[in-house]
């Protein structure tokens, strides 16, 4: 399975990196449906379940990939541990808050909610958690992890946190 996945990802880096974000948000939201919330089969959201797998294909796959390759390109130090703390620095000072912001109004948008009250409930309280969580991550993705497998380091870890992020969502 590793060497398929290898093969994919060298043939075609992005869309690679999609289907597995995709399937990764969709794996989140089956926990914090079935897991955390203990909602049984015949109560699970399908509809919700759906909105993380695309979101998590169509937008956070593909920005997260190029984001990774942008830092990589030009977030470059002579010292390589200020580099990893200038990437994650960029990435929890720009990329964080903006992704946040954009997957809440994304699923308000897809719930037929109001973008504003998401955003006016849920984005401080999800920022503060990203900022308890994701920096340490960062630090251990930009240190040890190649940036092909970036992504993918991310969403093995995004498991639980796009269980979080669906949980906020949906309360």
């Amino acid at each position: 399975m590793f060497r398929w996945y290898q093969r994919s990802l060298t043939a075609r880096p992005l869309l690679t990196q999609s289907i597995t974000t995709a399937v990764l948000f969709g794996v989140g939201d089956v926990t914090a449906q079935q897991l955390v919330e203990k909602k049984g089969l015949e109560k699970h959201d399908i509809a919700r379940t759906g909105r993380m797998f695309a979101y998590g294909g169509a937008v956070f796959g593909p920005a997260a990939t190029t984001w990774f390759k942008i830092l990589s390109k030009r977030v470059v130090l002579q010292n390589k541990n200020a580099e990893i703390l200038a990437r994650v620095a960029c990435d929890q000072l720009l990329f964080a808050p903006t992704f946040i912001g954009v997957f809440l109004s994304s699923m308000a948008v897809l719930e037929g909610g109001s973008p504003k009250e998401k955003l006016e409930k849920s984005y401080f309280p999800a920022l503060l958690t990203n900022w308890m969580i994701w920096p340490f991550v960062q630090m251990v993705n930009f240190k040890f992890v190649p940036l092909h497998h970036r992504v993918l380091a991310v969403n093995v870890v995004s498991i639980g946190w796009n269980c979080y992020l669906s949980l906020i969502n949906s309360e």
